[in-house]
């Protein structure tokens, strides 16, 4: 009988941590990299200046111009997408076809999670269908709904009560009349909420995150980012045209080392610092009141993303900052109402006189898009009095139950999850063959979930990304470790049989 062992990467990373002094987090993702100048590219972002991203080296370094054919057919159980862009093809569509294809190709044998599409209300039973048409149906955790609003009587109501009021377009930009009344209560709802003097709301919260990382800095400016920070924030510094600076993940040392080095050699230049209150992939959160005392100190300003947790932590639901006493204290806000309250949307708040007005008219993301829906603002606005409501704090009691009971259950069975206590678990499922062949079996068999996998994470670790609601039940939870522990099982007979 023969089983897998990870004593050879353990002793690599292990390895890692001597030579390069740095954490098991770092030398984890230090091992996924397939190459010692990747390695090294990676090093120098967290302990010196390097002015390109290992997020951008890991989009834009897709050098195959082999076709899916080429491809071994193992490609398709551990591949990657960037393996199969044709950079040296001429013709710009082309370039993006083996990767459609080898996706195509991946979902004949199952193994392609990615695109579903859902077939009525978001519950924690969901049925809707894959890429290719393929039915499923099960206990639900790939949908962000945490406290289970988007079917809710109230916002129901709200929408079709705006809809008739207003129609359902906002008919232009923020910058000239796309907004409503309703918006504009939004925003006043939002500013008492969140405890800062101005609010401004964007359509998405892509477009919120990328819009203003790219509006505050400028040519000439730095941006002392943390590594794991979202995409749309990542493409929203590279866009800027500032110097970026990445910094170990959740270190506000790593972020004083860096301020201290750019203070001391340009003490004009802007510096924004990039975090999230609560990261997504990992379910972590970093040491707000130090961060934000430390970019006093330094006259850098910190920008906050708290998409994850507003409206479904803390016991009013003001976050990871109600948690850590800075609510209304950190420089800049930025969240998204697609987690919690049932819609899609952005925002940006500040302490700051002008500021949303400059806003309008000077950030591209939002001057030259239509505003948000009243639709949209009237669900928001409604999803919000329930949130501050009575009703929003049980709702928040069992959202926190159903997360730690589904924690403690995959503990107890062995499975690896991260973080701190959150609507999102991550749960690490290994290398890409095991990690694709498991959530089939999941989707297959009654139990839906997301798959993630590299470049998002480290190649070594594919993880599911739980996303927990209000209304699941611990029955619910059950039936998910059941199906869970199945396919653990079906994975490490299939190694047995093939040993």
């Amino acid at each position: 009988m023969k089983t897998k062992s990870h004593t050879n990467n353990e002793d690599v990373i292990a390895a890692y941590m001597a030579m390069y002094e740095i954490s098991l987090n770092e030398a984890i993702i230090l091992s996924s990299r397939e190459t010692p100048k990747e390695r090294l590219e990676t090093y120098l972002e967290w302990h010196g200046v390097f002015d390109q991203s290992s997020y951008m080296l890991e989009r834009c370094s897709m050098h195959s111009s082999f076709s899916i054919d080429a491809i071994p057919a193992t490609d398709l159980g551990t591949g990657a997408a960037k393996d199969h862009f044709a950079a040296s093809e001429t013709h710009l569509i082309k370039r993006w076809t083996p990767i459609g294809n080898w996706f195509h190709d991946r979902g004949k044998l199952g193994l392609d999670p990615y695109q579903k599409s859902t077939g009525g209300n978001i519950l924690p039973f969901v049925s809707g269908s894959l890429r290719d048409g393929t039915p499923f149906s099960g206990v639900n955790f790939a949908s962000q709904d945490y406290l289970s609003l988007s079917s809710h009587p109230r916002l129901v109501k709200a929408a079709s009560d705006a809809a008739a009021r207003y129609g359902v377009h906002s008919a232009g930009s923020a910058a000239l009349m796309g907004n409503s009344d309703l918006s504009l209560q939004l925003e006043k709802k939002l500013e008492e909420f969140l405890g800062f003097k101005e609010c401004t709301l964007f359509p998405t919260g892509w477009t919120a995150g990328y819009g203003i990382v790219r509006m505050l800095a400028q040519p000439g400016d730095h941006i002392v980012m943390d590594m794991l920070a979202h995409a749309c924030l990542q493409e929203g510094a590279e866009a800027s045209g500032a110097k970026i600076h990445r910094f170990p993940h959740l270190s506000n040392e790593g972020v004083e080392r860096r301020l201290k080095r750019i203070r001391s050699s340009e003490p004009s230049s802007g510096i924004l610092v990039v975090t999230e209150t609560l990261f997504s992939m990992d379910s972590d959160s970093p040491h707000i009141k130090e961060l934000q005392a430390v970019c006093t100190a330094y006259n850098a300003v910190l920008l906050v993303d708290c998409a994850h947790d507003l409206g479904c932590i803390g016991p009013t639901g003001r976050g990871v900052l109600e948690l850590q006493d800075m609510v209304g204290k950190v420089d800049v806000l930025l969240g998204t109402f697609s987690k919690t309250f049932a819609s899609i949307g952005g925002f940006v708040a500040t302490q700051f006189d002008g500021f949303r007005t400059a806003v309008r008219a000077c950030c591209g993301p939002q001057t030259f898009t239509n505003a948000m829906t009243p639709i949209q603002a009237a669900v928001i606005l409604e999803a919000l009095r329930i949130v501050e409501s009575d009703e929003g704090q049980r709702r928040r009691l069992k959202l926190r139950d159903n997360i730690d009971y589904l924690r403690t259950q995959l503990k107890r069975h062995g499975f690896v999850t991260l973080g701190e206590p959150s609507a999102i678990v991550p749960v690490v499922v290994g290398d890409c063959s095991d990690a694709r062949t498991m959530t089939s079996f999941m989707i297959k068999n009654g139990a839906i979930v997301n798959l993630v996998e590299s470049p998002a994470v480290a190649r070594n670790q594919s993880r599911w990304r739980l996303q927990v609601m209000s209304y699941h039940s611990h029955a619910d939870i059950d039936t998910f470790i059941e199906c869970a522990l199945k396919a653990r099982a079906d994975v490490l007979w299939e190694v047995v049989e093939t040993g």
